[in-house]
């Protein structure tokens, strides 16, 4: 790496991006409302990041928009409005993930809110159907980093230009790199699709190496994806902490290359991604990892564990630190002075 990783941190801490954010006129002090449509209807856990910086300001009140409440889990923190009340929810502003077939229904049942599509997890760089009916609400648009912003453009088929980069709030309270030797970090994704959300392969390539590395004598802990199978991964200590806290303690993390990677990279924990057939995951991502395809290339890379270049961590991480300000500002700004912005 031509840069430490606290440097390349420090140096990319987004004060030229959020100075591309105007600070809200002084008569915007009560709480901005927004509705969230995620492209997994029932997907709280993408908005629970958001949840501490909504808190702390006490200047957001947000909620999932979801098409009822039946699979929202009892203590889920995150609140959820059913979409046949959501109009009735007072929301200033809708934000939408992505322009797949829930958020574009959102959009047209919502008709009179501004809407910002903001990008919280990974898609592809490839125009969706629904993209043509939400470009003419689009007030703001916004990404983690600047890799991010290009996919995610590509999505709603707009230019990457009109996609401010502010830069992910997951990462602003970022642990330090602690690791521990000889532990391993496993990371899932979703073995099998449902109606809340889709799945990736891979899942018995990941449980081989798992079981490899812990036959070569490693501490294997799993960082489970929210909807991930629970007992698939039992054999092994489940951090309970969450995956991106987990991996501050990791020597290496091995995975399925998904939204989660350029976190762990930002912490600083060398990834290697596992590839199986049909995967389908942006470049951006699959950057920051070794490729593994059997369990002899997953042994060899966590020997090895590589480290990507700081440009591209740049690239795919964004600014850290302040992230969830400068969201907040995105929306506020997009709320009170709405206008095309793609």
């Amino acid at each position: 790496m031509t840069l430490s990783r606290r440097r390349f941190l420090a140096l990319s801490g987004g004060v030229a991006l959020a100075a591309t954010l105007a600070t809200p006129p002084a008569d915007a002090a009560r709480p901005l409302r927004v509705l969230v449509a995620t492209n997994e209807p029932w997907g709280t856990y993408h908005l629970k990041p958001l949840l501490d910086e909504a808190a702390r300001a006490r200047r957001w009140q947000i909620a999932l928009v979801a098409p009822d409440l039946s699979r929202v889990a009892p203590g889920d923190p995150v609140p959820v409005v059913p979409l046949a009340d959501a109009a009735r929810w007072g929301a200033d502003l809708l934000v939408v993930n992505g322009a797949t077939a829930w958020p574009t229904q959102v959009v047209g049942a919502l008709s009179g809110l501004p809407v910002v599509a903001s990008s919280l997890a990974y898609l592809q760089a490839v125009e969706q159907p629904g993209a043509a009916s939400i470009r003419p609400r689009l007030v703001g648009l916004t990404a983690g980093s600047s890799a991010e912003a290009t996919v995610f453009a590509a999505h709603f088929g707009v230019s990457p230009r009109s996609v401010a980069v502010v830069g992910n709030p997951a990462l602003d309270d970022l642990p330090s790199y602690a690791p521990v030797d000889r532990t391993a970090l496993v990371v899932t994704s979703v073995t099998k699709s449902s109606e809340t959300g889709g799945s990736a392969p891979g899942a018995q390539l990941l449980l081989d190496s798992a079981a490899a590395l812990a036959a070569r004598g490693w501490h294997v802990r799993v960082g489970l994806h929210p909807r991930e199978d629970r007992t698939l991964w039992e054999a092994y200590e489940i951090a309970p902490e969450g995956t991106l806290l987990a991996s501050a303690t990791a020597q290496v993390a091995v995975g399925i290359p998904g939204s989660v990677f350029p976190q762990i990279a930002a912490v600083g924990a060398p990834l290697v991604g596992v590839l199986a057939p049909g995967l389908t995951v942006p470049d951006y991502i699959l950057a920051l990892c070794a490729h593994a395809r059997t369990v002899a290339e997953v042994e060899t890379a966590v020997r090895e564990r590589e480290r990507p270049d700081a440009d591209v961590l740049e690239a795919a991480i964004g600014p850290v630190g302040g992230s969830g300000e400068r969201l907040w500002k995105a929306w506020r700004k997009a709320a009170l002075r709405p206008g095309k912005a793609a």
